[in-house]
């Protein structure tokens, strides 16, 4: 897949609710993935599709989602490309609502995403 068709795909998956299916289709297995701050516990970075997959988990177990929209990529040269994700809920724990926006900038290499940034 080219830069487009990953990029393209990542945001249907999004919208779609297929995006830990999509983690096998478009990640590198050795991934990494950065958030701005620790917050569910595991580090600001982990390594590894399974690593990843256990981010969303913790994600879908702490947060109930009210309402989601992600933006079309945003292509960046030949290797990269960011999306905006916007996302309101509450967290399960305290029932507290939240109303969050973040960018997410993808960096691919060999047809695959080989890493992930969260700015928030």
């Amino acid at each position: 897949m080219n830069l487009k068709e990953i990029a393209d795909e990542l945001v249907a998956g999004c919208r779609e609710d297929r995006a830990k299916e999509n983690l096998d289709k478009l990640y590198a297995s050795d991934a990494v993935s950065v958030e701005a701050v620790d917050y569910s516990g595991m580090g600001q970075e982990v390594q590894g599709r399974d690593a990843i997959r256990g981010k969303h988990e913790w994600w879908e177990g702490a947060h109930e989602v009210s309402s989601a929209t992600v933006s079309d990529p945003y292509l960046h040269g030949d290797d990269r490309f960011a999306v905006i994700f916007e996302v309101q809920g509450k967290v399960k724990e305290s029932g507290e609502s939240f109303d969050m926006r973040e960018v997410g900038v993808y960096h691919v290499a060999d047809g695959k995403i080989v890493r992930e940034e969260f700015f928030y």
